[in-house]
């Protein structure tokens, strides 16, 4: 072997290396590779970046652009309620699932393809009573059938149009691929459907139950009847302890204390600052008689706000008795839809991971305006490794905070879409 041929080697060898170590990024392990072959002279310093200009390298851009805009434009969305079926069997559902990304893939990024309609795989699996590998891997092969059937669908179909039109025997067309490339993948998702995804491992999935997510530091606060109104620190510590819960702190009378005294008691009105898993916040509440904090406060602004109406009601009483009726009467008009819709309305728990580009990050639950904007309560927030001591409307969030949501189902996913989270798992409190 030449001395070039050896430079090659190693060249690759180290690329290969760094891709499997990940601490650098792709495309900086990719640059430097090239940068080493200009160094080592195996590529002209003139033809280091021709590449950049080869049109499966620009066309593969432009598919990924269209792919985020896609999934911003929540066009993928519309389409996934319109196809999948809502109440099909497995083999049905499936095969509309595989298809849909088969579509996808034809025309998007095969990974980004995967990447939009996972949600919408692990939601699928749970109505089917499948586990999610039964699922996704089926998805991820029909993503990968429908690569095959356009020019655009995989790069490697770019690469090969691209060598031939250089040959002088002419370009492929957009769908010169799809006679072929649309009965492989027509097979394969019948295949897949019927059979394919029985071979699957159907591995346990690790449910709530099994979900450990770490301490939450929550609030609460101490009601009329609580079991530890008047009891001590040290006395409220010791039956916590049995549920695997303590005290981190303490607010009387609006003012917090970190360390307080042991011997100190607490009255109705105190807030209790506890750390305790997702678990233990439940036997928490229910058994010493304590409300959470963000709960005593929405029902304290819906007091208000009714107070205030009494307060208008009766300066509206001293205008004329025809005036006031027809007043009432709009009044309960424009109430009653609003007391349905509250009515009606689910109300659940879930855990949303804050990631790391989110725009939460440096900001409080305050500054987030969470009820206002979505109607939606931070419960507790969990950050592992970390004693929390602040309150919980004031502190800031990080990257990878666990952050417990109360509200509908919707304002929770509406919030998470905005504020770049993802859901993890509902809760039962």
């Amino acid at each position: 072997m030449t001395q070039e041929q050896w430079l090659i080697l190693a060249i690759l060898a180290g690329t290969v290396v760094m891709f499997l170590w990940g601490r650098w990024r792709h495309d900086m392990v990719a640059m430097g590779a090239l940068i080493a072959c200009v160094l080592a002279g195996l590529v002209l310093p003139t033809e280091a970046f021709l590449g950049f200009g080869h049109p499966a390298v620009i066309t593969v851009a432009c598919v990924l652009v269209l792919s985020q805009g896609l999934q911003n434009s929540g066009a993928v969305d519309a389409l996934t309620r319109k196809v999948l079926p809502a109440k099909a069997g497995r083999v049905l559902t499936l095969s509309a699932l595989m298809s849909l990304g088969a579509f996808l893939s034809g025309f998007m990024n095969n990974v980004g393809a995967m990447a939009l309609l996972m949600p919408v795989a692990i939601t699928v699996a749970s109505r089917l009573e499948l586990t999610p590998g039964q699922v996704l891997m089926p998805l991820a092969f029909g993503t990968i059938l429908g690569g095959m059937t356009t020019l655009i669908g995989t790069p490697p179909n770019l690469i090969v149009a691209g060598f031939r039109e250089e040959a002088g025997l002419g370009g492929f067309g957009m769908i010169d691929f799809t006679p072929i490339g649309l009965a492989v993948a027509a097979a394969g998702i019948v295949f897949v459907a019927l059979v394919g995804w029985r071979l699957v491992p159907a591995r346990k999935q690790a449910g709530v139950e099994g979900f450990e997510s770490g301490s939450y530091v929550t609030e609460v606060r101490i009601q009329e009847k609580s079991k530890v109104a008047g009891m001590s620190l040290r006395e409220i510590e010791a039956e916590l302890a049995e549920v695997d819960a303590q005290i981190i702190g303490i607010v009387q009378k609006k003012v917090k204390l970190i360390a307080a005294n042991p011997g100190r008691r607490v009255y109705a009105g105190d807030i209790l600052m506890i750390e305790a898993d997702a678990d233990a916040l439940t036997d928490v509440l229910s058994s010493f008689g304590l409300k959470l904090e963000e709960a005593v406060e929405l029902d304290d602004t819906e007091d208000t706000d009714t107070e205030s109406k009494d307060q208008a009601e009766d300066l509206a009483g001293k205008k004329t008795h025809n005036a006031k009726t027809e007043s009432e009467s709009d009044k309960e008009d424009s109430e009653e839809p609003e007391d349905d819709v509250v009515q009606s309305g689910e109300v659940v728990l879930m855990e949303v991971a804050v990631l790391p580009n989110s725009s939460l990050c440096g900001r409080s639950a305050s500054d987030s305006l969470l009820r206002t904007r979505y109607g939606i309560n931070l419960l507790a927030l969990s950050r592992e490794g970390e004693r929390i001591m602040k309150r919980l409307r004031s502190i800031r969030l990080q990257s990878g905070d666990l952050l417990l949501m109360q509200g509908a189902p919707e304002s929770i996913s509406e919030f998470a879409n905005d504020s770049g989270c993802v859901p993890l798992a509902p809760r039962d409190l």
